[in-house]
């Protein structure tokens, strides 16, 4: 059985997409669902993460807002500034986003997200 941990807004339209696709995966996958507005990821989770992830690093911080906290893009250049962002403003975190042991990534489009349930189907 293959774990998989899913990070999810519920007021999102992509990740309950993303939550409906997981529920249908059967008993193949267990899924934890990490509502991260209510449990925010720590410092080393996002490390770890990041450390995994797929995409670039800086897509896990949502560009919406930014003005609002005066960020800019060098402050998502390092690993160091999006876990400090992440920390401080856990609503600015990308989501939904999907970790298994070895792998991370945004699940956007949703499509990303079918394609890694069915490989383990």
């Amino acid at each position: 059985m293959a774990d998989v941990t899913l990070y999810h807004n519920p007021r999102c339209t992509k990740s309950r997409q993303a939550l409906k696709i997981a529920d249908g995966a059967g008993d193949e996958v267990s899924v934890e669902v990490v509502k991260y507005l209510e449990v925010p990821p720590t410092a080393d989770e996002l490390r770890a993460i990041i450390a995994k992830l797929d995409d670039p690093p800086s897509r896990l911080v949502r560009r919406e807002r930014w003005e609002d906290f005066d960020i800019v893009a060098d402050d998502v250049a390092t690993t160091d500034g999006i876990v400090a962002i992440l920390t401080e403003h856990p609503e600015l975190m990308e989501r939904p986003l999907i970790v298994t042991a070895d792998r991370a990534f945004i699940g956007r489009p949703t499509e990303r997200v079918s394609e890694l349930f069915a490989d383990f189907g």
